[in-house]
């Protein structure tokens, strides 16, 4: 959970953002109530649960169906089956970012218990607003993007530092694509276990010139994701930054990654360096798919729990089509650090 602001503060900005110029009497009207519950939400006397949350924002012009397709940058598969703002369709959105995480993993990052956890993942209790913005935290890493999603950034004061922060940091990932290397480089057990910070000791070990090091740590000292220490440079945060929120940048960072990988295939060098072309059916297509965005997710969870941080790592998952058609959503474009064999 991002530390600059917590879950009860954002829920009753959000839903005075919902509200727009309508009275908390005529707000409460139009959801259905008697009572003024618009003003004991607000206030955070009690909160509504994430489908009476999600009603609301459709009235201040945010759909539900309109958030996750925001959110997720193309319409999740599961919108298909159910709709977005009742219960079924709020354990599917949770479902669907959970993939294969443990609810222990789950209820540690959330800070709930393991059952308050598991009877909001099957339905058995709706999750109030502030929990389940915990939950999207939790699952998806990225409740930054879902609240950007949800209403304007401005209507939001609690996060708009940490906004901010975070686009700060995706420039960065834009412009210089090597910081995300530099940072998983200064998580590195060697590293931090070196009398002082030397220059050009990251360059060295990851391949780079020394002056692309100085730069790449000036933008990550400026975006905030890392703090000098007096001896040596730390991360500072641990949030997933996800690149697909401009598509034409996000594209170019998978290009310079993927030529990554090319430049060390050319240069022979360990790692797992394979293909596979072949026909299938649609509906196995769909399987293949499903089976690399779950391979995704899991990598992600093993990347998380892994320590110590020894080795610098890039993970490059392709699946495409050579014919005419597509294959759904993409994985998010993380950057994080394992000590697997890959790269």
């Amino acid at each position: 959970m991002p530390q600059s602001f917590d879950t009860q503060s954002v829920s009753r900005e959000l839903l005075r953002s919902w509200r727009g110029k309508r009275s908390q009497i005529a707000q409460s009207r139009r959801l259905g109530y008697s009572s003024n519950v618009a003003y004991a939400w607000e206030s955070g006397r009690r909160f509504p649960t994430a489908v009476e949350a999600l009603r609301s924002a459709a009235l201040g012009g945010r759909s539900a169906e309109d958030i996750w397709v925001a959110f997720h940058g193309n319409r999740p598969a599961w919108l298909d089956h159910v709709a977005p703002d009742t219960a079924e369709g709020v354990v599917a959105a949770l479902s669907d970012l959970r993939g294969r995480t443990p609810i222990d993993e789950i209820a540690e990052r959330a800070g709930l218990s393991r059952f308050a956890v598991s009877r909001a993942l099957s339905g058995q209790t709706l999750p109030r607003l502030p929990t389940f913005l915990a939950l999207v935290e939790a699952l998806s890493l990225r409740l930054l993007d879902w609240l950007a999603a949800a209403a304007p950034i401005a209507d939001l004061p609690s996060i708009a530092p940490a906004w901010s922060q975070l686009e700060a940091q995706r420039r960065a990932a834009y412009a210089l694509p090597w910081t995300q290397a530099v940072l998983r480089a200064i998580e590195l057990t060697e590293y931090q276990q070196l009398p002082a910070h030397q220059p050009g000791w990251i360059a060295a070990r990851i391949g780079l010139p020394d002056s692309v090091e100085r730069d790449c740590l000036d933008a990550l000292a400026a975006g905030g994701q890392i703090r000098w220490n007096g001896r040596h440079w730390q991360v500072d945060g641990s949030e997933a930054l996800d690149t697909r929120r401009d598509r034409a940048l996000g594209v170019r960072n998978k290009q310079f990654w993927a030529q990554t990988g090319l430049d060390q295939l050319a240069k022979q060098s360990d790692g797992l360096f394979s293909y596979n072309v072949f026909s299938v059916s649609e509906r196995d297509l769909e399987r293949l798919r499903r089976l690399h965005l779950a391979y995704f997710r899991q990598l992600r969870s093993v990347v998380a729990e892994s320590t110590p941080s020894e080795r610098v790592v890039v993970a490059n998952v392709q699946l495409f089509a050579l014919d005419a058609g597509t294959l759904g959503p993409e994985p998010a474009d993380v950057a994080t650090s394992d000590d697997s064999p890959l790269s």
